[in-house]
């Protein structure tokens, strides 16, 4: 007797309902992405860092994560993975306007440099490849511990040219820690092309010499198996660069035909799991919610000076 060819996401183990939250977490995080510029381009945003492309790997690996038991070392462009993780577009709106109530570093971090008590999202310093440093410290203390905890962090394919990372994978590499390091390789460092970064094709080809296991993926595929992913970056490398200076017209037009937000829907409609109806709906509602964080977050109350000292020395 003839049977059905089990779907993708039968195969993974995913629920429909489960593959509907993941789509949600990638349109939300677009939406935010996009006020982002908006508010940039009308002075109320001081700096914007894109993760427009890089949606896929990024709510796929926060799926896999427990949060609160796990800890994430984010980079900049993770704006995706700690929405997926749990943080409300509220609470990342609140960094965005440097408000008293931000809990990503209380309104002393630019943007995009994410924080979180309750997640276990560690904020990171605006110097590419540190989070690697620091994801690595956290994954040898639980297992000094002997905690049932994982390390997690990201970087782009220009920050694996830091000594941080190299020193960081090495020392990971040693003493076998439970730890994840996910390459988001969109083939810039700024303007920079991944030819003339290294002498690899694939970030994942290092592994070896570190002694961890190293995969090649494509990041745009929210199905695929992680870890070193081939993404698409959309933007320029942030508010401050236009990547047209330095990225041919016809490069910038086929990125969009790698959008992993339209691929992702494109299969959910095809498997009969997300209807028209419904992605208009989810749609509508990640536009209301981020509305509804921006006003919030514009009327919230600023920091007062004499809290100026608070959040640099631990209390007691």
């Amino acid at each position: 007797m003839a049977t059905a060819k089990e779907t993708r996401h039968a195969a993974l183990g995913l629920e429909p309902d489960r593959l509907l939250t993941m789509y949600r977490q990638m349109v939300l995080a677009r939406a935010v992405d996009r006020r982002m510029w908006v508010l940039n381009r009308q002075g109320k945003a001081p700096f914007v860092i894109s993760g427009q492309g890089h949606e896929a790997i990024q709510v796929a690996a926060a799926s896999c994560m427990r949060p609160g038991i796990d800890w994430l070392c984010p980079y900049y462009r993770d704006l995706p993975f700690c929405l997926a993780l749990g943080m409300t577009a509220l609470e990342f709106m609140l960094a965005v306007f440097a408000k008293a109530d931000d809990p990503n570093s209380g309104a002393r971090q630019m943007p995009s440099h994410f924080g979180s008590d309750r997640l276990r999202i560690i904020t990171s310093s605006s110097v590419v490849g540190t989070q690697v440093v620091h994801a690595v410290g956290v994954a040898y203390a639980s297992k000094m511990r002997g905690l049932d905890e994982v390390s997690v962090t990201c970087i782009g394919d220009g920050g694996t040219s830091q000594g941080d990372w190299h020193e960081s994978m090495n020392w990971a590499g040693i003493h076998k820690l439970p730890f994840i390091c996910i390459v988001q390789d969109n083939d810039y460092a700024i303007s920079v092309p991944h030819r003339l970064q290294m002498g690899v094709d694939t970030v994942a080809r290092r592994a070896e010499g570190y002694g961890v296991a190293g995969e090649a993926v494509d990041g745009g595929d929210l199905l695929a198996t992680l870890i070193s992913a081939k993404v698409a970056r959309f933007t320029s490398h942030s508010s401050d660069d236009d990547q047209r200076r330095y990225r041919p017209q016809a490069e910038l037009e086929a990125l969009l035909r790698r959008d992993p937000i339209e691929r992702f829907r494109n299969y959910l409609l095809d498997e009969g799991v997300l209807l028209e109806a419904d992605d208009e709906r989810i749609q509508q509602e990640c536009t209301a919610e981020v509305d509804e964080a921006v006003t919030a977050a514009e009327a919230a109350e600023s920091p007062r000076p004499e809290d100026l000292l608070k959040h640099v020395y631990a209390d007691g």
